[in-house]
Protein backbone atom coordinates (compact mmCIF):
# COMPACT_ATOMS: atom_id res chain seq x y z
CA UNK A 1 0.00 0.00 0.00
CA UNK A 2 1.52 3.46 -0.50
CA UNK A 3 -0.51 6.63 0.89
CA UNK A 4 -0.72 9.52 -1.90
CA UNK A 5 -1.18 12.19 0.62
CA UNK A 6 -0.24 12.48 4.61
CA UNK A 7 0.64 14.54 7.50
CA UNK A 8 -2.25 17.48 7.32
CA UNK A 9 -5.15 18.04 9.22
CA UNK A 10 -7.81 17.04 6.65
CA UNK A 11 -9.03 13.95 8.52
CA UNK A 12 -9.05 11.47 5.46
CA UNK A 13 -5.95 9.34 4.34
CA UNK A 14 -6.15 7.06 0.96
CA UNK A 15 -3.69 5.46 -0.39
CA UNK A 16 -3.08 3.18 -3.69
CA UNK A 17 -2.03 -0.81 -3.20
CA UNK A 18 -3.37 -4.52 -3.66
CA UNK A 19 -5.54 -7.25 -2.03
CA UNK A 20 -4.07 -10.76 -2.46
CA UNK A 21 -2.98 -9.29 -5.60
CA UNK A 22 -6.29 -7.43 -6.84
CA UNK A 23 -5.48 -3.80 -7.58
CA UNK A 24 -7.16 -1.37 -5.55
CA UNK A 25 -7.55 2.17 -4.25
CA UNK A 26 -9.15 2.72 -0.26
CA UNK A 27 -9.62 5.80 1.75
CA UNK A 28 -10.29 6.41 5.18
CA UNK A 29 -11.80 8.67 8.01
CA UNK A 30 -9.48 9.59 10.99
CA UNK A 31 -11.93 9.10 13.91
CA UNK A 32 -9.29 10.53 16.47
CA UNK A 33 -9.35 13.63 14.58
CA UNK A 34 -13.23 15.94 15.38
CA UNK A 35 -14.74 12.52 15.78
CA UNK A 36 -13.78 11.75 11.96
CA UNK A 37 -16.03 14.87 11.03
CA UNK A 38 -14.96 15.51 6.96
CA UNK A 39 -14.39 19.25 5.88
CA UNK A 40 -13.64 20.53 2.04
CA UNK A 41 -10.29 19.32 2.21
CA UNK A 42 -11.16 15.92 3.70
CA UNK A 43 -13.90 15.63 0.83
CA UNK A 44 -11.45 16.75 -1.64
CA UNK A 45 -9.00 13.37 -1.01
CA UNK A 46 -12.05 10.96 -1.07
CA UNK A 47 -13.16 12.84 -4.47
CA UNK A 48 -9.60 12.28 -5.48
CA UNK A 49 -9.67 8.18 -4.40
CA UNK A 50 -12.89 7.77 -6.08
CA UNK A 51 -11.48 9.73 -9.51
CA UNK A 52 -8.38 7.57 -9.19
CA UNK A 53 -9.86 3.94 -8.64
CA UNK A 54 -11.97 5.30 -11.70
CA UNK A 55 -9.27 5.73 -14.21
CA UNK A 56 -7.67 3.09 -13.26
CA UNK A 57 -10.64 1.00 -13.25
CA UNK A 58 -10.25 -1.22 -9.79
CA UNK A 59 -12.42 -1.12 -6.55
CA UNK A 60 -12.41 1.73 -4.50
CA UNK A 61 -12.87 1.08 -1.13
CA UNK A 62 -13.98 3.69 1.93
CA UNK A 63 -13.56 3.09 5.44
CA UNK A 64 -15.24 5.36 7.61
CA UNK A 65 -16.15 6.30 11.37
CA UNK A 66 -17.14 9.76 10.76
CA UNK A 67 -19.58 12.23 12.37
CA UNK A 68 -20.00 13.85 9.11
CA UNK A 69 -19.19 17.33 7.60
CA UNK A 70 -17.20 19.44 9.88
CA UNK A 71 -19.65 21.99 11.35
CA UNK A 72 -16.97 24.39 11.70
CA UNK A 73 -16.44 25.07 7.81
CA UNK A 74 -20.26 25.47 7.46
CA UNK A 75 -22.27 25.19 4.11
CA UNK A 76 -18.42 25.01 2.29
CA UNK A 77 -18.34 21.48 4.01
CA UNK A 78 -21.65 20.92 3.15
CA UNK A 79 -20.97 21.23 -0.27
CA UNK A 80 -17.51 19.52 -0.35
CA UNK A 81 -20.01 16.97 0.59
CA UNK A 82 -21.94 16.84 -2.20
CA UNK A 83 -18.98 16.89 -4.29
CA UNK A 84 -18.53 13.38 -2.78
CA UNK A 85 -21.83 11.97 -3.61
CA UNK A 86 -21.49 13.27 -7.22
CA UNK A 87 -18.29 11.58 -7.25
CA UNK A 88 -19.79 8.37 -5.76
CA UNK A 89 -22.31 8.55 -8.96
CA UNK A 90 -20.11 8.99 -11.43
CA UNK A 91 -18.38 5.91 -10.38
CA UNK A 92 -21.80 3.82 -10.20
CA UNK A 93 -21.62 1.01 -12.59
CA UNK A 94 -18.11 1.89 -13.59
CA UNK A 95 -15.81 0.56 -10.87
CA UNK A 96 -17.08 -1.73 -7.86
CA UNK A 97 -17.69 0.61 -4.83
CA UNK A 98 -17.01 -0.77 -1.31
CA UNK A 99 -17.92 1.41 2.24
CA UNK A 100 -16.84 -0.51 5.24
CA UNK A 101 -18.45 1.20 8.61
CA UNK A 102 -16.03 0.62 11.93
CA UNK A 103 -17.63 2.95 14.29
CA UNK A 104 -20.59 5.53 14.42
CA UNK A 105 -21.49 7.06 10.47
CA UNK A 106 -23.72 10.12 10.35
CA UNK A 107 -24.98 12.49 8.13
CA UNK A 108 -22.79 13.31 5.06
CA UNK A 109 -20.78 10.40 6.36
CA UNK A 110 -23.90 7.92 6.20
CA UNK A 111 -25.32 9.01 2.72
CA UNK A 112 -21.75 9.02 1.11
CA UNK A 113 -21.80 5.02 2.25
CA UNK A 114 -25.41 4.40 1.54
CA UNK A 115 -24.73 5.54 -2.18
CA UNK A 116 -21.93 2.86 -2.86
CA UNK A 117 -22.40 -0.65 -3.92
CA UNK A 118 -21.91 -2.94 -1.10
CA UNK A 119 -22.03 -1.64 2.92
CA UNK A 120 -20.56 -3.52 5.25
CA UNK A 121 -20.54 -2.76 9.07
CA UNK A 122 -19.95 -3.75 12.92
CA UNK A 123 -22.18 -1.89 14.44
CA UNK A 124 -25.08 -3.14 13.56
CA UNK A 125 -27.63 -0.52 11.92
CA UNK A 126 -30.57 -0.71 9.54
CA UNK A 127 -30.63 -3.80 7.47
CA UNK A 128 -32.03 -2.07 4.39
CA UNK A 129 -28.68 0.04 4.24
CA UNK A 130 -25.67 -2.92 5.25
CA UNK A 131 -24.93 -5.42 3.33
CA UNK A 132 -22.87 -7.32 5.80
CA UNK A 133 -23.06 -7.21 9.63
CA UNK A 134 -20.40 -8.85 11.56
CA UNK A 135 -19.44 -9.31 14.76
CA UNK A 136 -16.21 -7.06 14.95
CA UNK A 137 -14.19 -4.89 13.09
CA UNK A 138 -12.04 -7.33 11.96
CA UNK A 139 -14.21 -9.45 10.59
CA UNK A 140 -15.91 -6.17 8.59
CA UNK A 141 -12.29 -5.75 7.19
CA UNK A 142 -11.99 -9.52 6.33
CA UNK A 143 -14.99 -9.17 4.47
CA UNK A 144 -14.17 -6.24 2.94
CA UNK A 145 -11.11 -7.90 1.34
CA UNK A 146 -12.99 -10.72 0.37
CA UNK A 147 -15.68 -8.36 -1.66
CA UNK A 148 -12.39 -6.46 -3.22
CA UNK A 149 -11.39 -9.96 -4.27
CA UNK A 150 -14.52 -10.89 -6.14
CA UNK A 151 -15.73 -7.97 -7.52
CA UNK A 152 -12.07 -6.46 -8.55
CA UNK A 153 -10.84 -10.27 -9.56
CA UNK A 154 -14.02 -11.92 -11.48
CA UNK A 155 -11.98 -14.63 -13.31
CA UNK A 156 -13.51 -16.50 -16.30
CA UNK A 157 -15.90 -18.67 -17.20
CA UNK A 158 -14.34 -22.07 -17.56
CA UNK A 159 -17.38 -24.53 -18.65
CA UNK A 160 -15.08 -27.44 -19.23
CA UNK A 161 -13.49 -27.36 -15.46
CA UNK A 162 -17.16 -27.61 -13.95
CA UNK A 163 -17.19 -30.84 -11.37
CA UNK A 164 -20.10 -32.55 -12.15
CA UNK A 165 -23.35 -32.92 -9.33
CA UNK A 166 -23.05 -31.13 -6.61
CA UNK A 167 -19.61 -29.65 -4.79
CA UNK A 168 -21.19 -30.48 -1.36
CA UNK A 169 -21.34 -34.26 -2.24
CA UNK A 170 -24.55 -34.53 -1.97
CA UNK A 171 -27.41 -35.41 -5.42
CA UNK A 172 -28.70 -31.63 -5.46
CA UNK A 173 -32.00 -32.77 -5.54
CA UNK A 174 -31.60 -34.35 -2.11
CA UNK A 175 -31.58 -31.01 -0.85
CA UNK A 176 -35.39 -30.44 -1.53
CA UNK A 177 -37.99 -31.97 0.29
CA UNK A 178 -40.42 -34.72 -1.86
CA UNK A 179 -43.49 -33.09 -1.16
CA UNK A 180 -43.92 -29.26 -2.82
CA UNK A 181 -45.58 -27.97 0.48
CA UNK A 182 -42.59 -28.69 2.20
CA UNK A 183 -40.38 -25.47 3.39
CA UNK A 184 -36.35 -26.31 3.23
CA UNK A 185 -33.32 -23.64 3.30
CA UNK A 186 -32.28 -22.63 -0.38
CA UNK A 187 -28.97 -21.59 1.14
CA UNK A 188 -27.70 -25.44 0.90
CA UNK A 189 -28.73 -25.50 -2.53
CA UNK A 190 -26.89 -22.32 -3.58
CA UNK A 191 -23.59 -23.47 -1.59
CA UNK A 192 -23.89 -26.90 -3.56
CA UNK A 193 -24.10 -25.07 -6.75
CA UNK A 194 -21.31 -22.49 -6.43
CA UNK A 195 -17.36 -23.61 -6.49
CA UNK A 196 -17.00 -22.79 -2.76
CA UNK A 197 -18.63 -20.50 0.10
CA UNK A 198 -20.69 -17.54 -1.67
CA UNK A 199 -20.94 -13.99 0.27
CA UNK A 200 -24.55 -13.59 1.09
CA UNK A 201 -25.74 -10.14 0.98
CA UNK A 202 -28.92 -8.47 3.17
CA UNK A 203 -29.37 -11.82 4.98
CA UNK A 204 -31.65 -10.76 7.75
CA UNK A 205 -34.11 -8.50 5.60
CA UNK A 206 -36.14 -10.01 3.11
CA UNK A 207 -35.34 -13.85 3.83
CA UNK A 208 -37.84 -15.09 1.66
CA UNK A 209 -34.91 -14.17 -1.61
CA UNK A 210 -31.61 -15.13 -0.88
CA UNK A 211 -28.85 -12.51 -2.97
CA UNK A 212 -24.88 -14.08 -2.71
CA UNK A 213 -21.84 -13.46 -4.70
CA UNK A 214 -19.66 -16.34 -5.55
CA UNK A 215 -17.89 -18.30 -7.88
CA UNK A 216 -18.98 -20.43 -10.44
CA UNK A 217 -16.94 -22.55 -12.37
CA UNK A 218 -14.20 -20.24 -11.45
CA UNK A 219 -16.34 -16.45 -12.68
CA UNK A 220 -17.73 -14.42 -9.98
CA UNK A 221 -21.39 -14.76 -10.39
CA UNK A 222 -24.47 -13.30 -8.64
CA UNK A 223 -27.79 -15.65 -7.39
CA UNK A 224 -30.74 -14.76 -7.18
CA UNK A 225 -33.04 -17.54 -5.30
CA UNK A 226 -36.09 -17.81 -3.79
CA UNK A 227 -36.16 -19.89 -0.37
CA UNK A 228 -39.14 -21.47 0.94
CA UNK A 229 -38.37 -21.37 4.57
CA UNK A 230 -39.75 -17.77 4.59
CA UNK A 231 -43.25 -16.84 3.40
CA UNK A 232 -43.02 -20.36 1.69
CA UNK A 233 -40.71 -18.52 -1.19
CA UNK A 234 -43.44 -16.09 -1.93
CA UNK A 235 -42.64 -12.53 -3.40
CA UNK A 236 -43.11 -9.60 -1.33
CA UNK A 237 -42.71 -6.01 -1.52
CA UNK A 238 -39.11 -6.06 0.48
CA UNK A 239 -38.10 -9.30 -1.16
CA UNK A 240 -38.59 -7.58 -4.43
CA UNK A 241 -37.08 -4.53 -4.18
CA UNK A 242 -33.81 -6.91 -2.36
CA UNK A 243 -33.71 -8.99 -5.65
CA UNK A 244 -34.00 -5.62 -8.04
CA UNK A 245 -30.99 -3.76 -6.73
CA UNK A 246 -28.69 -7.22 -6.39
CA UNK A 247 -29.59 -7.70 -9.91
CA UNK A 248 -28.90 -3.82 -11.32
CA UNK A 249 -25.46 -4.18 -9.20
CA UNK A 250 -24.82 -7.30 -10.75
CA UNK A 251 -25.75 -6.03 -14.26
CA UNK A 252 -23.77 -2.80 -13.87
CA UNK A 253 -20.57 -4.31 -12.26
CA UNK A 254 -20.92 -7.18 -16.32
CA UNK A 255 -21.61 -10.28 -13.15
CA UNK A 256 -23.25 -13.30 -14.40
CA UNK A 257 -26.64 -14.17 -12.88
CA UNK A 258 -28.08 -17.28 -11.97
CA UNK A 259 -31.74 -17.66 -10.67
CA UNK A 260 -33.35 -20.42 -8.80
CA UNK A 261 -36.85 -20.38 -8.65
CA UNK A 262 -39.39 -22.00 -6.83
CA UNK A 263 -42.04 -19.74 -5.62
CA UNK A 264 -46.40 -19.89 -5.31
CA UNK A 265 -46.25 -16.21 -6.81
CA UNK A 266 -46.39 -13.02 -4.86
CA UNK A 267 -47.39 -12.46 -1.44
CA UNK A 268 -51.11 -11.55 -1.94
CA UNK A 269 -54.08 -10.91 0.62
CA UNK A 270 -55.95 -7.98 2.82
CA UNK A 271 -53.80 -5.25 3.25
CA UNK A 272 -50.82 -6.11 1.12
CA UNK A 273 -51.07 -3.35 -1.43
CA UNK A 274 -49.78 -0.58 1.07
CA UNK A 275 -46.80 -2.57 1.31
CA UNK A 276 -45.65 -1.37 -2.16
CA UNK A 277 -45.55 -5.08 -3.79
CA UNK A 278 -47.14 -3.60 -7.19
CA UNK A 279 -43.96 -0.94 -7.02
CA UNK A 280 -41.09 -3.09 -6.24
CA UNK A 281 -42.62 -6.05 -8.22
CA UNK A 282 -42.48 -3.58 -11.01
CA UNK A 283 -39.26 -2.62 -9.91
CA UNK A 284 -37.62 -6.77 -9.81
CA UNK A 285 -39.28 -6.86 -13.45
CA UNK A 286 -37.70 -3.92 -14.92
CA UNK A 287 -34.45 -5.05 -13.60
CA UNK A 288 -34.37 -8.48 -14.84
CA UNK A 289 -35.90 -7.03 -18.64
CA UNK A 290 -33.56 -4.33 -18.33
CA UNK A 291 -30.23 -6.63 -17.68
CA UNK A 292 -27.84 -7.15 -20.52
CA UNK A 293 -25.58 -9.86 -18.76
CA UNK A 294 -25.39 -13.51 -19.10
CA UNK A 295 -28.46 -15.08 -16.90
CA UNK A 296 -29.72 -18.48 -16.03
CA UNK A 297 -32.73 -19.58 -14.37
CA UNK A 298 -33.36 -23.18 -13.01
CA UNK A 299 -37.20 -23.66 -11.81
CA UNK A 300 -36.75 -26.76 -9.15
CA UNK A 301 -40.21 -27.18 -8.15
CA UNK A 302 -42.55 -24.14 -8.74
CA UNK A 303 -43.38 -21.37 -10.54
CA UNK A 304 -46.62 -19.76 -10.30
CA UNK A 305 -47.89 -16.71 -11.69
CA UNK A 306 -46.13 -13.46 -12.01
CA UNK A 307 -43.80 -14.68 -9.55
CA UNK A 308 -42.69 -16.96 -12.52
CA UNK A 309 -42.32 -14.27 -14.43
CA UNK A 310 -40.82 -11.40 -12.42
CA UNK A 311 -37.86 -14.29 -11.47
CA UNK A 312 -36.07 -13.99 -15.10
CA UNK A 313 -38.37 -15.75 -17.15
CA UNK A 314 -37.86 -15.91 -21.01
CA UNK A 315 -40.49 -13.35 -21.45
CA UNK A 316 -37.85 -10.94 -20.14
CA UNK A 317 -34.45 -12.38 -22.26
CA UNK A 318 -33.55 -15.16 -19.45
CA UNK A 319 -29.90 -16.22 -21.40
CA UNK A 320 -31.46 -20.02 -20.74
CA UNK A 321 -34.23 -21.37 -18.42
CA UNK A 322 -33.79 -25.43 -17.27
CA UNK A 323 -36.29 -27.35 -14.60
CA UNK A 324 -35.92 -30.02 -12.98
CA UNK A 325 -38.24 -33.46 -13.95
CA UNK A 326 -41.19 -32.69 -12.10
CA UNK A 327 -41.30 -29.14 -11.92
CA UNK A 328 -45.27 -27.46 -11.78
CA UNK A 329 -45.79 -24.62 -13.63
CA UNK A 330 -49.63 -22.58 -13.36
CA UNK A 331 -50.45 -19.35 -13.98
CA UNK A 332 -51.95 -19.31 -10.27
CA UNK A 333 -50.84 -21.18 -7.23
CA UNK A 334 -53.67 -24.07 -7.98
CA UNK A 335 -54.73 -24.55 -4.74
CA UNK A 336 -56.12 -21.04 -4.71
CA UNK A 337 -57.10 -21.28 -8.12
CA UNK A 338 -60.02 -23.65 -7.64
CA UNK A 339 -62.02 -22.20 -5.96
CA UNK A 340 -62.35 -19.39 -7.99
CA UNK A 341 -62.70 -21.42 -11.27
CA UNK A 342 -65.03 -24.04 -9.73
CA UNK A 343 -66.76 -23.05 -7.01
CA UNK A 344 -69.89 -23.81 -8.52
CA UNK A 345 -69.01 -27.34 -9.11
CA UNK A 346 -67.40 -27.97 -6.10
CA UNK A 347 -70.57 -26.31 -4.31
CA UNK A 348 -72.90 -28.76 -6.15
CA UNK A 349 -70.50 -31.83 -5.00
CA UNK A 350 -71.52 -34.21 -1.90
CA UNK A 351 -69.76 -32.84 1.02
CA UNK A 352 -67.77 -36.15 1.52
CA UNK A 353 -66.50 -35.63 -2.05
CA UNK A 354 -65.27 -32.16 -2.62
CA UNK A 355 -61.93 -32.57 -0.45
CA UNK A 356 -61.00 -35.09 -3.25
CA UNK A 357 -62.64 -33.21 -5.82
CA UNK A 358 -60.52 -29.72 -4.91
CA UNK A 359 -57.08 -31.97 -4.91
CA UNK A 360 -58.37 -33.29 -8.52
CA UNK A 361 -58.99 -29.79 -10.09
CA UNK A 362 -55.77 -28.28 -8.56
CA UNK A 363 -54.25 -30.73 -10.15
CA UNK A 364 -55.42 -30.21 -13.67
CA UNK A 365 -54.38 -26.75 -12.52
CA UNK A 366 -50.78 -27.38 -13.03
CA UNK A 367 -48.63 -27.37 -16.54
CA UNK A 368 -45.36 -29.19 -17.14
CA UNK A 369 -42.41 -27.45 -18.17
CA UNK A 370 -42.19 -29.08 -21.51
CA UNK A 371 -42.30 -26.36 -24.05
CA UNK A 372 -42.43 -23.94 -21.89
CA UNK A 373 -38.22 -23.43 -20.95
CA UNK A 374 -35.41 -24.56 -23.27
CA UNK A 375 -34.61 -27.72 -21.32
CA UNK A 376 -35.69 -30.50 -18.72
CA UNK A 377 -32.54 -31.40 -16.94
CA UNK A 378 -31.45 -33.91 -14.27
CA UNK A 379 -30.01 -32.54 -11.17
CA UNK A 380 -26.75 -34.41 -11.89
CA UNK A 381 -26.36 -32.05 -14.90
CA UNK A 382 -27.04 -28.99 -13.79
CA UNK A 383 -23.91 -27.23 -12.86
CA UNK A 384 -22.56 -28.18 -16.14
CA UNK A 385 -25.93 -27.34 -18.34
CA UNK A 386 -25.49 -23.68 -16.60
CA UNK A 387 -21.94 -22.95 -17.04
CA UNK A 388 -22.44 -23.99 -20.96
CA UNK A 389 -25.41 -21.73 -20.87
CA UNK A 390 -23.70 -18.65 -19.23
CA UNK A 391 -20.42 -19.32 -21.40
CA UNK A 392 -22.64 -19.26 -24.92
CA UNK A 393 -24.60 -15.98 -24.28
CA UNK A 394 -22.46 -12.78 -24.93
CA UNK A 395 -20.60 -11.34 -22.74
CA UNK A 396 -22.18 -7.68 -21.45
CA UNK A 397 -22.31 -4.81 -19.11
CA UNK A 398 -25.19 -2.80 -18.39
CA UNK A 399 -25.20 0.96 -19.21
CA UNK A 400 -26.61 2.39 -16.13
CA UNK A 401 -25.52 2.96 -12.68
CA UNK A 402 -26.54 1.04 -9.53
CA UNK A 403 -29.00 3.29 -7.85
CA UNK A 404 -29.79 2.09 -4.14
CA UNK A 405 -33.15 1.43 -4.44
Amino acid sequence: MRLLAAGDDSGVLHARGSVDGTPAVAFATDATRMGGAVGVRGCRRIVEAIDLAVRERVPVVGVWHSGGARLDEGMAALDAAGQVFAATVRASGRIPQVSVLLGPTAGSAAYASALTDIVITSTGGATHAAHLITDDDATAVAESRRTVRMLGHPGRLTPADVRPGSTLGRPLDSLLPVGTDQAYDVRPLIRALLDGDGLELHASWAPNVVTTLGRFAGRTVGVVANNPDHLDGCLDADGAEKAARFVRMCDALALPLIVLVDTPGYLSGQGREPDGVVVSGVQLLHAFAEAVVPRVTLLTRRAYGGAYLAMNSTALGASAVFAWPGTKLAVHDPAEAVPILHHRRIAAAPPDERDALHERLARDQVEKPDGLVDAVIRPEETRRRIAEALAAAPPARGAHGNIPL
